[in-house]
């Protein structure tokens, strides 16, 4: 009983927290001057109510600028693409989208990983419209926004997963991620992970290690090859709720598949928490995404 109720008030706080203590509302946050915003664009032509993306680009731009896509945490059961922690890179020369998913209570997976590729083939579909850069996108997520943007660096070959969602003529392919403490191998997070009614069981459709082909194929790492993306990870040394091992796992299949690959321990930190957004950390994701992404 107190290992169950441990665990719900884990899955309470992991929905609380799913943008890493960053998030403000659309009211809240504060934008760079000359930034303008196109809010609940479709990505899916007559696609779910979720199929929704907010676009931020800054209103005089020198060519077209590269992207970072923000996908939101929340268990896969909650969450939204308002509150954005990404918008500080508008001041560095980036356009920002932010994007909602079907959540496991609309579909299982791999529902939310279609959707996610669907807002990807989009904004390259998109990008002359906007003036983005088609072949400079990277994408950012925490949690279970981690889990997916880990899916989106690891399948950019995998057609089974694309679904129907649109402009299938392009590519879902990303150029580089960031992680921040998402899931990477639902087979080995166990305790209450397990549970039938734990997100990932939710997420899947049934318990996962009753469902092991479902669970592996919901894992990032089943999909690491020499083609992924390069990945920065960033993981606290204290989260209970999605084990620090997960990221350990995918950083040791990365390096070993010959991908470049930075795990980032955050100390004293948990399942997010204010060193994410330490100064130091904030330069590292920066950092990463113009290496990446050429600013």
């Amino acid at each position: 009983m107190r290992r169950n109720a441990i665990y719900f008030l884990e899955i309470v706080f992991m929905l609380a927290c799913e943008n890493v203590g960053l998030a403000q509302s659309p009211q809240m946050q504060k934008l760079p001057d000359g930034v303008q915003v196109v809010r609940n664009i479709p990505y899916v032509e007559g696609g779910h109510e979720r199929n929704r993306l907010d676009l931020y680009l800054p209103e005089k731009a020198a060519g077209p600028l590269p992207l970072v896509v923000w996908v939101h945490g929340g268990a896969w059961q909650a969450g939204s693409k308002d509150g954005c922690p990404a918008l500080f890179l508008l001041s560095k020369g980036y356009a920002v989208a932010s994007i909602n998913y079907r959540l496991s209570q609309h579909a299982v997976f791999p529902a939310q990983i279609e959707d996610c590729k669907a807002a990807i083939r989009w904004l390259r579909a998109n990008a002359d419209k906007h003036h983005i850069n088609p072949d400079r996108i990277g994408v950012w997520g925490s949690s279970a926004g981690g889990h997916l943007v880990a899916m989106l660096g690891t399948t950019g070959n995998t057609k089974s997963l694309d679904g129907k969602g649109g402009n299938l003529d392009r590519s879902s392919r990303v150029q580089c991620v960031v992680d921040w403490f998402g899931p990477s191998d639902l087979l080995t997070m166990h305790g209450g992970h397990d549970n039938p009614d734990s997100p990932e069981s939710r997420l899947i459709g049934g318990a996962v290690q009753e469902n092991p082909d479902k669970a592996r194929n919901a894992s990032p790492v089943t999909y690491v090859s020499k083609d992924s993306a390069p990945f920065l990870i960033m993981h606290g040394d204290r989260d209970n709720t999605v084990p620090p091992g997960q990221s350990d796992e995918l950083a040791a299949a990365l390096k070993k598949a010959g991908v470049e690959v930075a795990l980032v321990v955050v100390q004293g930190n948990g399942h997010g928490g204010p060193g994410f957004n330490s100064p130091a950390n904030r330069k590292l994701v920066e950092s990463f995404f113009a290496k990446h992404l050429g600013k």
